[in-house]
């Protein structure tokens, strides 16, 4: 496995569907690794709701669900520079964060669920043998009670931004799944909804699956490299399990 400070890009030409499969053992892929919000869990709403409480503690304007949505998918901190208003000071955006982080933590089950079918997929890969991790770009403290609340017993491991770990794209995320499981990379999947995953899965070396129904529109994705698309949680399945 290659050193996770030592990462580079690929530039491997577009895989369809049937080419992910083709790399593959006989029958499945042995590990899936899930991003968490926008593929497994529409965390929007919660993740709305904690900015616009942070912001408007400080005085700042509210942002829209939308503005919100278009916000995520490099880390909370990085959601929350780009939801203050221009030239906001370091010490005012770290103020901002740590008001987010206070109430996410307080709140981040309030209206988040399951996306449908995800459950049901999960169930099915995990009877076939099939391991499952998450990564995330969410702190450590709100991953792991998601994830243990909607998903017991699903993943064997799950791993959010924290010290000594940077937030993907840089695949320390994966690596640390794939050392925790004992897996190598060819028998690994990446499963995600943004160009932020695509990218991730390129820096770790793995194939990747993208899921139409999160926070990003599919041609935005493809035109940052993403190949293979599940539109629903059947073709998801399909593509993981087939």
């Amino acid at each position: 496995m290659r050193d996770p400070s030592q990462f580079v890009h690929d530039s491997d030409a577009p895989r369809s569907a049937a080419a992910v499969a083709a790399r593959r053992h006989p029958g499945h892929y042995d590990t899936a690794i899930f991003d968490l919000d926008g593929t497994l869990l529409n965390t929007l709403d919660d993740l709305a709701a904690s900015t616009n409480h942070a912001l408007t503690s400080f005085g700042m304007p509210r942002r829209t669900r939308d503005e919100v949505r278009q916000f995520v998918g490099n880390g909370i901190l990085n959601l929350i520079r780009r939801a203050v208003p221009d030239g906001s000071s370091d010490k005012l955006v770290s103020a901002v964060y740590d008001a987010f982080n206070e109430h996410y933590a307080a709140h981040s089950l309030d209206r988040t669920a399951p996306y449908p079918g995800v459950t049901q997929v999960l169930n099915h890969i995990r009877a076939s043998s099939m391991r499952c991790c998450v990564v995330s770009n969410k702190g450590d403290y709100a991953v792991r009670p998601l994830v243990e609340h909607f998903f017991p017993g699903s993943f064997e491991f799950a791993c959010g931004e924290r010290e000594g770990i940077r937030r993907k794209p840089a695949p320390d995320t994966v690596f640390a799944c794939m050392r925790e499981l004992d897996v190598p990379p060819e028998r690994c999947v990446y499963v995600g909804d943004s160009e932020v995953d695509v990218a991730c899965a390129s820096n770790a070396g793995i194939d990747c699956v993208i899921v139409t129904w999160g926070f990003r529109d599919e041609d935005y994705v493809r035109s940052r490299g993403g190949q293979t698309f599940a539109r629903t949680a059947a073709e998801l399945e399909h593509l993981l399990l087939a």
